[in-house]
């Protein structure tokens, strides 16, 4: 730094004016030293109005400061003692209230209530709820499926006079114990091939191992049931004057026909499939 501007800096009170002087001289806009710095344009008039309350804790402020000295060439560091920054204060330790140890006690057996209501409150209504249930469980009896049939069963087997008691009024009559059936009711099982003739057809039936079941012409309104696993293959001459049916339903059997000659196969389950000449 010069004698001249060492003496022009001295005739200046407070950093920003010392700054604002130097950049004057430097012929520098503030606009360019904000440019050159790399430095808002509102921080540098901070810096030379001295506003320190906007720029940040102070060590940030120095260093700006310094920076812009740097800039404008000028030492800055005799002004800094004189400018009214403020150094980092520490933080301050606030001690918190002691709690009594018998607020605590009393503090957690009061949480420990309000959990305790709260499950008392759902627990409650859910048992009441069910305890009718429970005590109507060694009543509860099965019914018979046929109850007369039973009543009748019960009173047609059991000898008369034999040990039997008279009711007397007001007494409660012997209950009778209810029997139920878990035998499964049959049902007709529809048969797994059946063929209706509404026209004359040569038939062929073979079974399972091979033999011929039959071999004919069957005429118009004949018909043909076979049970499951009994017919192996069929050859059906006149196909378009036979209806086939396999476990009640009828089957289209356009997909078997060759020439109105029908061949398919019969599973073990009743099922159709075709088969080759």
């Amino acid at each position: 730094m010069t004698d001249s501007n060492r003496i022009q800096t001295q005739q200046v009170g407070g950093c920003g004016a010392v700054l604002r002087e130097a950049r004057d001289k430097a012929g520098l806009s503030q606009s360019e030293a904000s440019s050159r710095l790399k430095m808002p344009l509102k921080v540098l008039q901070a810096l030379e109005d001295e506003q320190w309350g906007l720029l940040g804790a102070p060590v940030f402020v120095r260093g700006q400061l310094r920076n812009y000295a740097r800039l404008l060439k000028i030492d800055i560091e005799p002004y800094l003692q004189q400018a009214e920054l403020e150094t980092v204060r520490p933080a301050e330790l606030v001690s918190h209230s002691y709690t009594p140890r018998f607020q605590r006690f009393f503090e957690s057996a009061a949480r420990r209530a309000v959990y305790i209501v709260i499950t008392a409150a759902i627990a409650v209504p859910v048992w009441l709820a069910t305890q009718p249930h429970l005590s109507n469980k060694g009543e509860q009896r099965t019914a018979s499926l046929d109850l007369e049939g039973a009543e009748s069963s019960a009173r047609g087997s059991a000898p008369a006079g034999a040990g039997s008691t008279q009711a007397t009024p007001g007494s409660r009559p012997a209950a009778t114990p209810y029997v139920a059936s878990i035998a499964p009711i049959p049902r007709p099982q529809a048969a797994a091939l059946k063929l209706r003739f509404s026209g004359d057809s040569w038939v062929q039936i073979t079974a399972a191992d091979g033999s011929t079941l039959e071999q004919s012409l069957l005429r118009a309104g004949e018909e043909r049931s076979y049970a499951i696993g009994q017919v192996a293959r069929v050859v059906l001459g006149n196909a378009a004057a036979v209806e086939v049916q396999h476990a009640g339903s009828t089957v289209d059997t356009a997909a078997y026909r060759r020439a109105n000659v029908a061949r398919f196969a019969v599973s073990s389950d009743g099922s159709l499939a075709p088969v080759a000449d």
